[in-house]
């Protein structure tokens, strides 16, 4: 079994791949990213650290030919790599023979979408349509893939469903995390290509994203800074923790698709097809509002935060609540953690790797 992460050293990929290893140290990974400097790449170093990826090799100048091996397990090895590079990106498909292909590059952040649009076309697009490539042409057996739960954009129904339509995105951001799922369909469809989309819900934890509010609000508070809380405070987010996600995310790569015998294409289901495709929600079923939200840091901390209170921000939306019953149904699994548990733990770390203990 060889399997492709892409998104290495990002907060969900490099989680992924320590589960891997931790379920079948005898299986053959690829991590592979290009650490950009979207967040201060010293984090995504410290990740690749923690899968025995030396920090010094991997910050020199890259080849798309040269691998770095893991020093803790025999069966990973690194790629720095751009998935928009389309050349490189064959070869390596072709030299390696994948059987499963794990994709969760991407560019990543709403309001960073309003500024950057580019970026997005480049990572979430150009750089989809290589992975796309790369699995038709060399007979990968399910091509998992990172979507969002941005992609329900303007709908009002709650909980968010994979059978409701997705019409009305918000951002650019969501719209290119629409725009893989509709690639993949096509694919799915045309070569016979299992895909499987994953909707992932405000994913926290240790490691994770120095943009996201966990990490903003947990800094802030811990140097006596404000925190912005935007809308007022009047928003709800489905605070998924990185544990769950994961499990999702390697149980979900298990499960091949096929094709919904029972679909109807008068009354066509969004998240199944006539080809082998299928979408998940992963997220906690547990919408919190920002408020008690920070009440949990604060908790945690053992200190108010200095609450500065702003507008809604464009690309924002008021609430994210899964409907995760499907993914449950497939898996025999369903994100779990509480929210107080998840952010001590992820307090923990902070202190720890920021030498505030």
């Amino acid at each position: 079994m060889k399997i492709l992460v892409t998104g290495a050293a990002g907060f969900i990929g490099a989680a992924v791949v320590q589960r891997l290893f931790n379920d079948n140290m005898s299986i053959s990974v690829v991590g592979l990213d290009n650490i950009n400097d979207y967040y201060d790449p010293t984090l995504k170093f410290g990740r690749l650290a923690q899968c025995g990826i030396d920090a010094a090799r991997s910050r020199e100048e890259f080849p798309w030919y040269k691998f770095i091996k893991s020093t803790k397990w025999d069966g990973y090895k690194f790629i720095r790599m751009n998935l928009e590079d389309t050349n490189a990106m064959a070869m390596l498909f072709a030299n390696e023979e994948f059987d499963i292909v794990i994709n969760l590059a991407a560019q990543a952040g709403v309001r960073y979408s309003i500024e950057n649009p580019h970026a997005y076309v480049e990572s979430n697009i150009d750089g989809f349509i290589n992975v796309l490539e790369g699995c038709r042409h060399n007979k990968v057996r399910h091509l998992v893939y990172a979507s969002s739960s941005s992609v329900y954009g303007l709908n009002g129904k709650v909980p968010f469903s994979e059978h409701d339509g997705i019409a009305h995105p918000v951002s650019l951001y969501a719209a290119t995390k629409k725009s893989n799922e509709l690639m993949a369909h096509a694919y799915s469809k045309l070569y016979d290509l299992p895909t499987t989309g994953l909707r992932f819900f405000t994913v926290y934890g240790p490691w994770g994203r120095p943009d996201m509010s966990p990490f903003l609000f947990i800094d802030a508070i811990l140097h006596d800074r404000p925190i912005r809380v935007f809308n007022n405070g009047d928003m709800l987010r489905d605070f998924t923790y990185i544990d769950d996600i994961v499990e999702g995310v390697v149980r979900i790569s298990d499960v091949v698709p096929v094709g919904n015998p029972d679909w109807d294409e008068e009354n066509p289901d969004p998240a199944t097809s006539v080809a082998p495709y299928r979408v998940y929600n992963i997220g906690n079923s547990q919408p919190t509002r920002l408020m008690d939200y920070i009440t949990c840091i604060e908790k945690s901390i053992g200190r108010n935060a200095f609450k500065e209170f702003l507008p809604m921000q464009p690309g924002d939306v008021y609430q994210t609540y899964a409907d995760s019953s499907a993914l449950a149904e497939t898996t025999n699994f369903k994100p779990h953690t509480p929210l107080q548990h998840g952010i001590d733990k992820t307090v923990t770390w902070f202190k720890q790797y920021y030498n505030l203990v």
